[in-house]
């Protein structure tokens, strides 16, 4: 690899594309109205025609609609399956517009086609609405037939009362037969490609995405654990022992909080917080979406490994003061505690976003040189234009690279003495949609030689670009070096991967609490001892090298062919039906 650019086509921005096609279902009182105003616009059109056409919008359109709404509810209930009122209005007056424009379409062409075309858009309605409920209420088909067939059945019993028509009823049933069978062969597309790589269904992981979403269901983990594999990665953390206050933890974690919302390792930070009966700080090591966890219980495998190393402990009173070395467009804060070196990298303004494991134990591993425990963070503090990674082998990851080293070198000749760890923990008036986590901002300051150094930790995902200078710029005016950091918590991503701090809410509103923090931080000073350890995290299940890339793949494979696909199906399902018609009339 030898481009200078992170790459932008890899797994985080691939799934953050998907964004695009996700909204959330309008109010049922819309859905409502329009199937109303359709009903009443075909009730108006259906009184110039003959006297038997009467009524043929209020039996053929309003009724089957607005009872479908609630049939639909109830129905998908039955099999423990939430149906909101809102998505169930949606699906029947979407599939009543569809009806719409294919009796209007038989009317153009002639009054006599007006039965034929309300039989096919029976069907075509029928699989619609199984297409998009095995997709976002339950995957087993024959679940699900009832609940789809109900809008069809209805309209078919309501036009018939008027019409009294055998053939109605016949091409109607025929219809219903030929457009099911093809909305399962649909279905068959959707399901296989991911079968085939990851013995899953493509419409199970669907109907558990949606569940998230809807009631935080973590359904989603078992699709995950399908494709998971084992990761082995260190953990360095250090453990700061404070006199007369309750200690602290500064962990860095090579694993990534995500994917998304509290799913695997969404809520990370917050999760390690609530484990430890010591106050800890969990800062963002290198890692990619291809290190998230499969599930949340994979953090107890974490603590563990922390805890297993508190017996390897062995504390010290000395520290160093904070330097900065610049390296290209990376600069790189580092410090010692002990025997343990701390870095804290960065490329803001430019943007700073995932770094590769790869590089990150490269970089440990060249520290082993000089002392067993090196915490390397990346402060994910910049998110730029795009969503990408630092990946091995090009530029920016030479810089790195090359920073780390300067500061590997600089190691003997950092002069120490005691030091004072003082630390606060406050909480925003911000939530999760502001882009802000649950814990809020965490600042640990540190005291050597009359050299205050401000670790400011906020639980987020990245920082609008210019947000970190702000910030730093404020916190440069009570200490005399400091980092804004983030968790890159994906709590606050529900969908989109793209929520940082300082895109819903400006600087100016949060950087109050940022001071406030800093400064109960100074305030909190006191005498420390630290213990560095590096834990091995092992056997943790996690996505797996390319398993997002790949699974990504797969589903824009799956958009760019179901659409030509579908068509084709239902081209040639109508072509059918218009044969088995003709032979009905002879």
């Amino acid at each position: 690899m030898t481009t200078d650019k992170p790459s932008h086509t890899h797994s985080s921005a691939q799934v953050e594309e998907f964004s695009k096609y996700l909204f959330s279902a309008p109010s049922w009182r819309g859905s409502l109205a329009l199937i109303l105003v359709i009903g009443i616009i075909i009730e108006l059109i259906s009184w110039r025609m003959s006297p038997g056409y009467q009524s043929f919008g209020v039996y053929g359109f309003i009724i089957p609609g607005i009872s479908t709404i609630v049939l639909t509810t109830f129905t998908v209930s039955l099999f423990h399956k939430p149906m909101p009122w809102n998505r169930s209005a949606l699906i029947a007056a979407g599939c009543t517009v569809v009806a719409a424009i294919m009796c209007a379409i038989g009317l153009i062409i002639s009054r006599d086609l007006l039965l034929f075309a309300y039989a096919t858009a029976l069907g075509v309605i029928f699989a619609l609405r199984l297409l998009i409920l095995i997709s976002v209420a339950d995957n087993h088909l024959i679940h699900m037939l009832i609940p789809a067939v109900n809008q069809s059945i209805i309209g078919f019993f309501g036009v018939w009362w008027l019409v009294k028509d055998p053939t109605f009823a016949w091409t109607t049933l025929t219809s219903l037969v030929f457009f099911g069978l093809s909305a399962c062969s649909i279905s068959w597309f959707i399901n296989a490609p991911l079968k085939r790589a990851y013995r899953i269904s493509g419409t199970g992981f669907l109907n558990a995405f949606f569940a998230h979403l809807t009631d935080g269901s973590k359904d989603l983990e078992e699709y995950f654990r399908e494709i998971g594999e084992e990761a082995f990665v260190p953990q360095v953390s250090l453990f700061f022992h404070r006199e007369h206050a309750r200690d602290l933890i500064f962990t860095i974690p090579n694993l990534h909080p995500g994917p998304l919302g509290e799913i695997g390792g969404g809520n990370f930070p917050m999760e390690m917080r609530s484990r430890f009966e010591e106050e800890i700080m969990v800062a963002h090591g290198c890692a990619t979406h291809d290190l998230n966890l499969v599930a949340a219980d994979e953090i107890d495998k974490v603590i563990d490994a922390i805890n297993n190393t508190r017996k390897s402990c062995v504390y010290q009173h000395i520290a160093s003061r904070c330097n900065r070395v610049t390296s290209g467009s990376v600069s790189m804060m580092y410090q010692r505690f002990g025997d343990t070196l701390l870095l804290v990298s960065t490329r803001s303004p430019d943007k700073t976003e995932d770094i590769e494991f790869s590089i990150g134990h490269a970089i440990m591993c060249e520290g082993h040189r000089i002392t067993p425990n090196i915490g390397f963070v990346d402060a994910h503090n910049s998110i730029g234009d795009e969503i990408g990674v630092i990946l091995p082998g090009t530029r920016i990851a030479h810089e790195y690279f090359t920073g780390a080293r300067s500061a590997f070198d600089a190691w003997d000749t950092l002069p120490v003495a005691p030091f004072e760890i003082g630390y606060a923990h406050v909480q925003l008036p911000f939530g999760r949609k502001d882009g802000f986590g649950d814990i809020g901002v965490q600042v640990m300051v540190v005291s050597v030689s009359d050299q205050k150094t401000a670790y400011v930790l906020i639980d987020g995902n990245n920082m609008n670009t210019g947000v970190r200078e702000t910030l730093r710029d404020l916190v440069l005016s009570v200490v005399d070096e400091a980092e804004i950091m983030t968790t890159d918590t994906h709590v606050v991503n529900t969908v989109s991967g793209k929520n940082p701090i300082g895109y819903h809410v400006p600087a100016d509103d949060f950087s109050k609490y940022i001071l406030e923090a800093t400064n109960r931080a100074i305030a909190d000073l006191r005498s420390s001892t630290v213990a560095g350890t590096t834990a091995s995290c092992e056997s943790v299940i996690v996505f797996g090298s390319n398993s997002i890339a790949q699974l990504a793949s797969i589903a824009n494979t799956i958009l760019l062919y179901i659409i030509p696909i579908s068509f084709g199906i239902l081209v040639s399902t109508f072509l059918l039906l218009i044969i088995a018609y003709w032979v009905l009339l002879m």
